[in-house]
């Protein structure tokens, strides 16, 4: 069983990622800013105070464990535009620290920067609110700057173009840059199995050092 830390345990996503690597009887620490609200007290989970901007917080919260999973939000374009990059940038900072005995990273990511049937990327869409650009480019930032690390092993899972909370059926495909659609040219994947997908690549690394995406 792995020792997972995971930051951001809170959020929609990360939440997840908790509940499925519990079920699955790994150790989990919950890694919040607040820990007052982590209202669960599951066998195997830990709670831990830290700010994923803080690298000698993330660096102790690190220490000793298998992966470090940052699901962090910023909620709206302009907190994930102050939030992600800079937040990928702290965590490989606290991770180097650590030297040979730091964990693996893996990150969630966005869907912008997947290419689409045409070639294009999601975020070429027409129409789309600056809001939501500000939300996928600012992935896409934190993604460029993962590519340019050699020396802490990473990955970045992005969801499908459309992610929510949803049913666990343990089912989905993978790929690396390229969007996954269904057979209806939907590209869709519930919260629930997404954290599936992050944790079975917990448990049997594929993409180390890579980006790949997961959908229906």
């Amino acid at each position: 069983m792995a020792d997972i830390a995971v930051i951001g345990a809170n959020g929609t996503i990360g939440s997840r990622i908790v509940d499925e690597a519990l079920r699955r009887g790994h150790t989990v620490t919950a890694v919040v800013r607040d820990p007052a609200k982590v209202d669960r007290a599951d066998d195997g989970l830990t709670v831990a105070t830290g700010d994923v901007l803080d690298t000698a917080a993330v660096a102790e919260a690190a220490k000793g464990k298998d992966v470090l999973v940052s699901a962090i939000g910023g909620g709206d374009g302009a907190g994930h535009r102050a939030l992600v990059e800079p937040s990928a940038r702290a965590l490989v900072e606290a991770l180097r620290t650590l030297g040979d005995q730091a964990p693996r990273l893996i990150m969630v990511g966005g869907a912008g920067s997947l290419r689409t049937a045409d070639g294009s990327q999601v975020w070429d869409a027409p129409g789309l609110p600056d809001w939501l650009l500000d939300i996928m480019h600012a992935h896409g930032d934190a993604l460029d700057f993962l590519r340019t690390v050699s020396d802490v092993p990473w990955t970045s899972l992005s969801p499908a173009a459309h992610i929510a909370p949803g049913e666990r059926t343990g089912a989905y495909r993978t790929a690396t840059e390229d969007l996954v659609v269904d057979g209806e040219g939907e590209s869709r994947i519930s919260a629930e199995d997404y954290a599936v997908a992050l944790i079975d690549e917990v448990e049997t690394p594929a993409h180390v050092g890579e980006r790949f995406t997961v959908g229906y």
